[in-house]
Order: C-alpha cells, then sequence, then structure tokens
C-alpha cells in the first residue's frame, strides 16, 4: 500500500511549521513597512495614538486610531509655529471644530502620557490673557491674578479638550502650563475609530501607561 495517504504536502512544499513562520515573518514585514511609510509621510514617531478618554468627544472618542503629523509639515493658515489656534482659524477646520487639535507633552514631560487636545489660541511670555478667554472655561475666575498661568509663565498655546469645560491651563491642578511650541509632538490629522481599543489593550496588558497613548 502506497505511504501517500493524502494527508501530507508535495516534496516541494515546506513543512507545515516553516510556512507558518514564514506567515508570521511576512505579516510582521508588511506591518514594519506600513509603520515606515507612516513615518514617512508624517515625520512623527509614532505617527498613530490611541486615545484613552472622552475629552475630545465626540469629534475624537476613546478607542480612536488618529494619524498624527509634524506641525510644520503642511501648516494651515495663520500658523504659530506650525500650529492654527482656533482664535486664528479664520475657517479653518479641524474635526468639526476651529482650529488644530495637537498632541503635546504636558509641562514638556518625556515620561506623562501626551495630551490630545486643541489649541485654542497663543500666548506670549507675561501677557495677562484674561481678556482673550472664553470666562465659561475659566472655572470662575474674575481677574488675571485670580487664574493659574496668568501672566503668561512662558509663551505657548493654551488648549482645551473638545468635551471639557476648562482650559487646560487652568484649575488648582492644571493639565500643563501653556504649551511651548517646542512641546508639541505634532497635529492630529485622521481619525479610524475603534482600532486604538487593540493599541490600549496591548499598553494594558503590558502595564505599559507612558508609551504612545493620548488622553
Amino acid at each position: 500500500m502506497s505511504s501517500d495517504d493524502g494527508l501530507s504536502g508535495s516534496a516541494d512544499e515546506p513543512p507545515q511549521f516553516v510556512q507558518y513562520v514564514i506567515d508570521i515573518f511576512g505579516s510582521a514585514g508588511a506591518v514594519i513597512l506600513i509603520g515606515l511609510l507612516l513615518f514617512t509621510v508624517s515625520g512623527v514617531w509614532p505617527p498613530l495614538v490611541a486615545i484613552e478618554s472622552p475629552s475630545m468627544d465626540p469629534h475624537i472618542e476613546r478607542g480612536d486610531l488618529v494619524f498624527v503629523m509634524e506641525a510644520e509639515r503642511f501648516a494651515g493658515p495663520n500658523a504659530e509655529g506650525g500650529v492654527v489656534t482656533a482664535a486664528a482659524a479664520d475657517g479653518y477646520i479641524k474635526f468639526q471644530q476651529p482650529g488644530d487639535v495637537i498632541v503635546y507633552e504636558p509641562d514638556g514631560s518625556k515620561i506623562r502620557t501626551p495630551i490630545i487636545h486643541r489649541a485654542m489660541f497663543y500666548v506670549e511670555d507675561g501677557e495677562n490673557w484674561y481678556n482673550r478667554a472664553d470666562t465659561t472655561h475659566l472655572l470662575g475666575a474674575d481677574n488675571c491674578e485670580e487664574l493659574t498661568n496668568c501672566p503668561s509663565p512662558h509663551a505657548g498655546f493654551v488648549t482645551k479638550g473638545d468635551n471639557n469645560n476648562q482650559y487646560d491651563q487652568v484649575g488648582a491642578s492644571p493639565i500643563s502650563e501653556p504649551v511651548k511650541i517646542e512641546w508639541v509632538v505634532g497635529t492630529a490629522e485622521h481619525r479610524v475609530p475603534l482600532l486604538g481599543e487593540i493599541r490600549l489593550g496591548w499598553n494594558q496588558a503590558a502595564g505599559n501607561t507612558t508609551g504612545p497613548v493620548a488622553g
């Protein structure tokens, strides 16, 4: 009786485990190539960030995967350091609202979780910016003296999450001082709903709370 029972492959085919390894490396290579392509386009690494909080709802939601680009690469009109603020937008819209959404390092920290919020307006070093602000986002402050980070300790952006009721720079424990241009990682360009959940799951499984996850 022939030893060929129809279950084994031909002599020219690699063993099944070898084919499995080839498939794994092929898939990994494809992912790496896509990542390198996105980096080439964006100028930012990583070029994709996962959203871990609802602070930008409904325009960017928790679990979204967002493509981030170097701010000065394709800057819009009236940009400051490559960033168009809501105050200077003049019809420039990103994620359904005026002004750029930026990913930034709070207080310039390399170890804290990056923040993805909208750039509202730009302030100069020592500026009293109270009268330029929307008073509904100042937590009841009546003047610059009652307002955290006013006068501004340095030049930078005043920022806010679209779903938040206060600027990032105000309150007893502000998220960040005015965001210096060098603290800006990049501008958010496009979102893919829900795909960020995979990235968030990986970070949680690895115990990583300081990776490329914006909130």
